[in-house]
C-alpha cells in the first residue's frame, strides 16, 4: 500500500500552516486498488472524518456523465442543438451543440453569465482572499439565459477552447429537460440511485457542509445555490470517500455510457484535450482530471485509467489543490 512520503507530508504541512480552521483531505487509490483517506489541519494529521466540501467545477464531470447516460439511452444526442431544449429561440439561428458546450468549444466567453467587469471583480476577490467570494455571485434564470444567448450570436464551428461555466449550465439545463425532472431532481437521483454515493448532493446544507475560510481565517461559510441555473457548472457537495468511489466507477467504466465521457472530443490548449466534462492530458488521454473552486473551497480529482489510479484533494481554504494532487499522482504512477 502506498504511503505519503516525507516530501509530500512537508508540502501538506506548508499548505496548512497558519490556517487555523483548515480541514485538508487527501484521498487516493493506488496500483493495488487500495484506498487511503487522510485529513490534516494546522497541527498535522487528525482523525479521518467524512467531511463534506463544496466541490465546485468537478460538478461538470457529473453533469456530463448524466448527459452521457441520456445519450446512451437515446434521449439526447451530443450533436443536438441547445435550441432543442430551450423554447422560444429563433428557429433560423445557429445555436451550439451539447458536445461543444461541455468541451468548452462553443464560443461563449469565459466571464458569462457575469459581465466582464463583474467577473474581474470576483476573480480579484478570490485571489486576494477577501470576504467577497463567500457571496454567491451568479444569478441566472431562464429569461436571463435566453437573453445572453440572443446577445452572443455564434457560428457553426468549433471555437478555440474557452472555459465556460455558462456553456455547461446550458448543457445541464438541457439534461434536466430531457430527463423530465429538471436538473436538480435528475442529478440527485443519478447520484443516489445510479452511482450509489451517500454523501453527495446538489447545493449546500448548513447542518452537513464544512464552512469555508479566507487566508485571513475569516469564516465566509458556503454558497447557497437555490435553483440558480448555473448549478450544473459547480453546485455539488461531496466527500473524499464518495469522490474516490466515483473515480473507481470511472476507472473501470462500471457504467457503459461513461466511455463516451473518456473519449477525446476536442483539442484544447496548454497540453490538454477534452472529453465530455473531463480535462485530459494531451500526452496521455488516459489521465483525466478536474479542479473545483467555490468561495473559499478548492478541490481536485484526477484518475489514470491506464494504471488504475486516482487522487483527490479537498480543502476549505483557497489553496492550490492541483499542486499537491499532482505530486501524489506522480508518486502513485512510479
Amino acid at each position: 500500500m502506498y504511503q505519503l512520503d516525507d516530501k509530500t507530508l512537508k508540502l501538506i504541512a506548508k499548505t496548512c500552516k497558519g490556517k487555523t480552521n483548515i480541514k485538508l483531505t487527501v484521498g487516493y487509490i493506488d496500483a493495488d486498488g487500495d484506498q487511503t483517506i487522510k485529513v490534516f489541519d494546522e497541527t498535522g494529521e487528525i482523525r479521518q472524518d467524512n467531511y463534506i466540501y463544496e466541490i465546485g467545477s468537478i460538478t461538470k464531470t457529473f453533469t456530463a456523465s448524466l448527459m452521457a447516460k441520456q445519450i446512451y439511452e437515446g434521449r439526447m444526442s451530443p450533436d443536438d442543438s441547445i435550441s432543442k431544449y430551450i423554447d422560444g429561440l429563433d428557429s433560423n439561428t445557429y445555436y451550439p451543440t451539447l458536445k461543444r458546450l461541455v468541451t468548452h468549444t462553443s464560443g461563449y466567453a469565459t466571464h458569462l453569465p457575469l459581465s466582464f467587469r463583474e467577473n474581474m471583480a470576483l476573480t480579484f476577490a478570490i485571489l486576494s482572499g477577501s470576504k467577497k467570494p463567500g457571496v454567491f455571485p451568479f444569478q441566472l434564470d431562464l429569461d436571463k439565459m435566453k437573453k445572453i444567448i440572443r446577445e452572443n450570436p455564434l457560428k457553426d464551428k468549433d471555437y478555440k477552447w474557452k472555459y465556460s461555466n455558462f456553456a455547461v449550465s446550458m448543457a445541464g439545463y438541457a439534461v434536466g429537460v430531457a430527463s423530465g425532472k429538471g436538473y436538480w431532481d435528475a442529478m440527485n437521483d443519478f447520484i443516489s440511485n445510479e452511482l450509489g454515493l451517500e454523501n453527495t448532493y446538489t447545493g449546500t446544507r448548513v447542518d452537513k457542509n464544512l464552512r469555508g475560510f479566507t487566508k485571513k481565517n475569516e469564516d465566509i461559510g458556503n454558497w447557497v445555490w437555490n435553483n440558480d441555473l448555473t448549478a450544473p457548472a459547480g453546485d455539488l457537495s461531496s466527500t473524499a470517500e464518495d469522490l474516490l468511489k466515483y473515480a473507481r466507477i470511472n476507472l473501470y467504466e462500471e457504467k457503459p455510457y461513461l466511455a463516451l465521457c473518456h473519449q477525446k472530443h476536442a483539442g484544447a490548449r496548454f497540453g490538454i484535450d477534452m472529453g465530455l466534462g473531463w480535462i485530459m492530458l494531451k500526452k496521455d488521454n488516459n489521465v483525466l482530471w478536474h479542479t473545483g473552486g467555490t468561495g473559499a473551497f478548492r478541490t481536485y480529482l484526477a484518475i489514470d485509467k491506464g494504471k488504475k489510479l486516482a487522487v483527490t484533494v479537498l480543502a476549505n481554504y483557497t489553496i492550490n489543490p492541483m499542486t499537491l494532487g499532482d505530486v501524489i499522482l506522480e508518486n502513485l504512477q512510479k
